[in-house]
């Protein structure tokens, strides 16, 4: 500990994300990232990125790109927010709409940058336990707070709301900010995108790290209506006015636009994760429900800390939380064909 530190530098117990290891050869299933190259599409739009374009500073406000983004949805530009990644977006969600008198509230069993952030800045919290089948029910927010945030589908179950229960979640609190991110709806989650014109109280928080391809380029985005928007774009003109650089700005946009390879990279995701489900279940594990990019699994036999370090000693990388209630679940992305076939290969033979 530095005696230079702040207070608040001092308390916080930072995010942990998820290993990135340097060693290529890896089978690596511990960070939900697309197994397949952006779209040529974003590639093109890089390699013709030009010097005169880099030497001046981006567009501030991301305008075509959020242009894009509102068509895509029915919306207007002025109801899209875009930030270096969906947790920047996040982040300023806590610092300039969550942070009331009342607490916040969201799953016990969620994304764990929620409770960093709310440390960071200051917002009080409380957690709304999941139930026994690790799903959400909408009937427990129905209390007083200063908003509410939670992953659809959920983090890291899987698990996804549907989106008549967001619906009753948004009528039941109409006096608080909503947040719903959905990092990982293309899988096969309902997204709330369509409510935003009918409440006013609603924020939906999408990334394209994960559908599209792009973690390694930054872009997060937000749908509301004006007043929300307006606000988050305070917090980011006091902190960053140029989130998105060229690169990332033409990039996403170019990702947009190729609607053909997201849809048929969604897909292929999607049939992969039906396939290990399949496979697990065959080796005798209990996987929850998912309508994401992975799955969240548990064997009644085998203790999942050591799956873990004896999948590690074979060079295939999952996701272990020693956490309450979930310290006997492995959380596994969906990797291509040939990497969920060599996890199966693996875990037949350890059983």
């Amino acid at each position: 500990m530095s005696r230079f530190w702040s207070a608040i530098t001092q308390q916080l117990t930072p995010y942990v994300p998820g290993e990135q290891p340097r060693h290529q050869r890896l089978v690596k299933l511990n960070t939900n990232e697309s197994p397949f190259d952006p779209s040529p599409a974003v590639m093109r739009a890089i390699a013709t990125t030009t010097g005169d374009m880099l030497r001046r500073y981006p567009d501030p406000e991301s305008v075509a790109l959020r242009e894009a983004i509102a068509d895509r949805f029915d919306l207007r530009a002025e109801q899209v927010f875009v930030g270096n990644g969906s947790d920047e977006v996040l982040a300023h969600a806590f610092q300039g709409l969550l942070k009331h008198a009342a607490p916040i509230l969201f799953p016990d069993i969620t994304y764990s940058f929620y409770p960093v952030w709310a440390q960071l800045y200051g917002v009080e919290f409380k957690t709304v336990p999941l139930r026994a089948d690790f799903s959400v029910d909408v009937a427990d927010y129905r209390r007083d707070n200063g908003g509410i945030i939670l992953p659809n589908p959920n983090a890291p179950t899987g698990v996804p709301l549907a989106l008549a229960e967001v619906r009753r979640l948004l009528e039941g609190n109409r006096d608080s900010v909503v947040v719903i991110d959905e990092a990982y709806v293309d899988f096969g989650g309902e997204s709330a995108a369509a409510l935003v014109p009918e409440f006013d109280n609603l924020l939906v928080v999408h990334t394209l790290s994960k559908s599209r391809a792009l973690a390694g380029l930054r872009v997060g985005y937000a749908l509301g209506q004006e007043p929300l928007i307006e606000g988050l774009g305070r917090i980011k003109n006091s902190f960053n006015s140029y989130p998105l650089d060229v690169l990332a700005q033409r990039a996403a946009l170019a990702s947009l636009e190729d609607e053909a390879w997201f849809r048929d990279c969604c897909a292929q995701v999607i049939d992969s994760r039906e396939f290990l489900r399949e496979g697990l279940e065959q080796l005798g594990f209990e996987v929850l429900p998912s309508a994401a990019n992975f799955l969240f699994a548990s064997h009644p036999e085998r203790e999942a800390g050591a799956l873990f370090s004896a999948l590690r000693e074979q060079g295939i990388i999952v996701r272990y939380f020693n956490k309450p209630r979930i310290d006997q679940h492995l959380r596994i992305s969906i990797g291509t064909r040939e990497d969920c076939q060599a996890l199966l290969a693996a875990l037949e033979a350890m059983l």
